[in-house]
């Protein structure tokens, strides 16, 4: 009997037990999910310490106005794996929900870890969903004792303002709000907080008076785009000027975001020591001992490319090395540095050791070089500025020049162009000329010839006293006359480096789109359609621009240094930002502008080039067909008709704070725009994406091949072109060349302009491209993969053809003297060539050099 009593009590125990299980299962249900985290050197996983909650996208809670939220999970079972050189810690979750609980929308995390990582991705699995739910995450992930609030990110599901499930509603417009702070206080490097500063940062007049700079941005005389916010104290010598730090700053303040990957930082820092290091350990005792010397030939210009250096970072580098930047970051540079050869090949200009000299050469460079969006067609000879005074040059200097054809006849074929540097630059020669420094504002004047290569026909060099002096040079083949005209064309070639430098490549791609990314963060949704289509293509871009404020655009700094505008160069890159026109950056309305092209609506791009041998022209205009068929692929997914683009209110508030805050210095007529129709936005967003991609990759990658030759591309001259009777001329007549070289930068200015357009040009090993996404899972939405999918497809019929093009001998202007190919818009998507080195190859999606 008391047997059968326990046998009966504990029967009766298990039928308890598997009731509950039972019930718990009818109450439960179990989401199942992984998590990436990529491993930093020194930075461990964060393990149990991290711990998630979904919110759900499907179900509301009265209570709070948000999702439904489930219980904490924590992350378990972490295994490590590599994929493409970059290690990844794979974390399982499981979450148990009610069967109610509905798809998730979003998660927020909070970490108790002592560090920082980097939350790559999410993906879960829920019952009776079809579908994996994805959550692209790409972000820095601080203690929540720093941030004091947990981190939410939202799944790849993308959706208009008005189309938001209302679980998402609060937490869409909460998560917007926290991302614009308050306008004070410094920022911390947990901080995400985007605001807008002006470029108040340049200089730095607590070190002294010649470092005090122009604040740019908020004034009539100095416009300017806005900057990301800081929020570093006020110097004290002027409390308008941020203060400055003592040493060079390489960790200014980012929102986390936008913030590049340690290896990337670690790679561009190193890859900016090594290349100094390699030019001046042969040339100085010191890595900042400037030399002053000139080189005696261009034999010896040339030895500096010798490849057969191969020299580790010695000890004395280390030194200095140390004292510039964090512990943490020296060691990153010295380990990519250790053993590593410091082998640079030739410019490619150099491959024909004269073609550079070539007055075909130096034509084609404005169709195919890394300038090529100055040269116009000249509509009314003779040439004047703009308030009408008349440029020098006579019909009689160039008739001779145009085969045969009378200067009007050569006008009426549109075949006179003009390179014209000479209106911006008059009103700064008194300040930019010193003792050290010759410069000239110029106009070249080509004619295209049947062939359609450029032959320059004549050059006008103006300075300023107090009255304008004009100088007129002429082609010629031989004598005197020859080497002034050299040196006239390396004046003009000065003129078009500093404004290169300056104007389309600082000014007009990394500064003018800061506000766009700033915006976009605000205003934008990640879960909006339109900040995943731009997201790729701001990548890394306030991080650049933040380092170039520290060691390339400050008083003191490289380009100061280096370019022949000096101590002025960002005061006249906002001289030429009061002419910027966001509607004219568009390849098509640029080309139309300078007259490059024609209207023809029956031409793809709705235009016709003026020749068809325009390589920036004709293969620029493939990458902006393909890239405005995506996005009008992509809009159309998400907008029907024009009254959804002006119903929708983050798109509008987007586009009023680019025009009346980040661009607050400009009219409402550089716009073009008014968003209120679907072409409109199509329109804003192509330009937008042609700037950060193809428009930036035209103008940098090739600075290499043809500026590290500096004879070729001189940034500034110590020279004059000397005048007849004068002791110069007769220094000029006894030795032309040496003259010329004594008129090029020192050798300190070139080696440290070398070293620069080596770091400018090197593809960095995580670039990704046009045409690419970091990952397959960057939307949910399969038509919108299927759309990106044919973009790629385009791209590869852009290549064969930019390949085919450069097959064709007729077409010279695509090899040159030089026997440089123009590939500086081939968008690479099949990643045949080297991303890393001095590639000129591949379009990368954003601004991240």
């Amino acid at each position: 009997m008391e047997h059968r009593g326990l046998f009966s009590s504990l029967h009766e125990c298990l039928n308890a037990i598997e009731s509950k299980i039972t019930d718990l299962s009818t109450k439960h249900c179990i989401i199942k999910g992984k998590i990436n985290i990529i491993r930093s050197d020194g930075l461990s996983g964060p393990g149990k310490s991290a711990s998630i909650c979904l919110y759900s996208c499907t179900q509301f809670d009265p209570n709070t106005n948000k999702g439904k939220l489930s219980e904490r999970a924590c992350l378990k079972n972490g295994k490590s794996n590599k994929h493409n050189g970059t290690k990844i810690i794979t974390y399982q979750l499981k979450f148990n929900v009610e069967p109610d609980f509905g798809i998730p929308g979003a998660f927020v995390i909070n970490s108790q870890h002592k560090h920082k990582f980097f939350l790559q991705s999410v993906a879960l699995e829920v019952p009776d969903h079809p579908q994996i739910i994805h959550f692209d995450c790409n972000s820095w992930v601080y203690p929540v004792r720093k941030t004091k609030v947990d981190r939410l990110f939202f799944s790849n599901t993308s959706y208009l303002p008005s189309e938001t499930p209302k679980a998402l509603i609060q937490l869409r417009k909460e998560e917007l709000i926290s991302l614009r702070g308050d306008g004070t206080g410094e920022r911390k490097e947990w901080d995400r907080i985007y605001e807008y500063d002006y470029y108040n940062d340049l200089g730095n007049p607590d070190k002294g008076g010649e470092h005090a700079r122009p604040i740019l941005g908020g004034t009539e005389s100095h416009p300017y785009p806005r900057r990301g916010r800081t929020g570093r104290p006020p110097s004290n010598q002027d409390p308008s000027s941020e203060s400055q730090p003592e040493t060079i700053n390489l960790d200014i303040y980012v929102p986390p975001d936008e913030r590049c990957s340690p290896k990337k930082l670690s790679e561009f820092i190193s890859n900016s020591i090594l290349a100094i290091v390699h030019f001046l350990i042969p040339e100085a005792k010191s890595l900042f001992q400037q030399d002053h010397s000139s080189f005696k030939s261009f034999d010896e210009i040339r030895a500096m490319f010798s490849s057969n250096r191969s020299q580790a970072m010695e000890g004395w580098v280390a030194e200095k090395l140390k004292k510039l930047v964090p512990d943490e970051l020296f060691r990153k540079i010295t380990h990519a540095s250790k053993g590593k050869p410091m082998k640079f090949p030739l410019p490619k200009i150099l491959a024909d050791e004269f073609a550079w000299k070539d007055d075909e050469e130096f034509g084609r460079q404005m169709l195919a070089g890394v300038n090529p969006t100055v040269i116009r067609v000249l509509e009314l000879f003779p040439p004047r500025s703009k308030d009408g005074v008349e440029s020098s040059i006579k019909a009689s200097h160039i008739e001779h020049n145009l085969d045969g054809l009378t200067l009007a006849q050569a006008m009426g074929q549109w075949r006179i162009f003009i390179l014209d540097h000479h209106d911006y630059i008059m009103p700064f020669l008194k300040k930019i000329n010193t003792e050290d420094v010759c410069a000239y504002a110029t106009r070249t004047l080509l004619f295209l010839r049947n062939d359609a290569t450029l032959k320059p026909v004549a050059i006008e060099v103006s300075s300023h006293e107090d009255n304008e002096i004009n100088r007129v040079f002429l082609p010629a083949a031989k004598g005197i006359e020859a080497a002034l005209w050299q040196l006239a064309k390396a004046h003009v070639a000065v003129n078009d480096s500093g404004y290169h430098q300056l104007i389309n490549h600082w000014l007009k791609t990394h500064a003018v789109v800061e506000p766009f990314i700033i915006a976009t963060r605000r205003q934008l949704s990640v879960m909006h359609p339109i900040h995943r289509l731009l997201d790729p293509h701001f990548k890394d871009t306030m991080h650049i621009n933040a380092l170039s404020r520290s060691i390339l655009i400050n008083s003191g700094g490289i380009l100061e240094k280096t370019l022949f505008s000096g101590e002025i160069s960002m005061e006249l890159s906002s001289v030429l930002y009061k002419d910027w026109r966001f509607h004219d950056q568009g390849l098509p309305a640029d080309l139309i502008k300078r007259r490059m092209a024609l209207d023809d609506s029956e031409k793809p791009g709705g235009i016709h080039l003026l020749f068809e041998d325009y390589p920036y022209g004709a293969d620029g205009l493939e990458i902006w067909i393909a890239i405005k068929t995506w996005v009008t692929d992509f809009c159309s997914l998400f907008y029907a008709t024009d009254d959804s683009v002006k119903s929708d209110v983050e798109i509008q508030e987007w586009w009023s704070e680019i025009r009346n805050v980040g661009h607050a210095d400009k009219g409402n007529e550089s716009w073009g725009y008014q968003m209120t129709s679907l072409p409109d936005l199509i329109e804003a967003l192509t330009t937008l994406i042609w700037i950060t991609s193809a428009l930036h990759a035209s103008v940098n990658f090739g600075q290499y091949a043809y500026a590290a030759y500096p004879p070729n591309r001189p940034t500034l001259c110590h020279k004059c072109i000397p005048s007849e009777g004068t002791m110069e001329f007769a220094e000029f007549l006894q030795d032309p060349e040496k003259y010329y070289l004594g008129m090029l930068p020192t050798r300190f200015e070139m080696t440290l302009s070398i070293a620069l357009m080596e770091v400018l040009s090197r593809h960095t090993s995580d670039e990704v491209y046009l045409g690419q996404r970091p990952s397959s899972e960057w939307t949910d939405n399969v038509e919108v993969q299927q759309k990106f999918k044919k973009f790629g497809e385009n791209l590869q019929e852009v290549e064969k053809r930019i390949l085919e093009r450069n097959k064709e001998s007729r077409l010279k202007n695509r090899w040159g003297p030089a026997k440089i190919p123009y590939k500086l818009l081939y968008p690479d998507t099949s990643n045949v060539g080297s991303k890393e080195g001095i590639t000129g190859k591949g379009i990368p999606n954003s601004i991240s050099i």
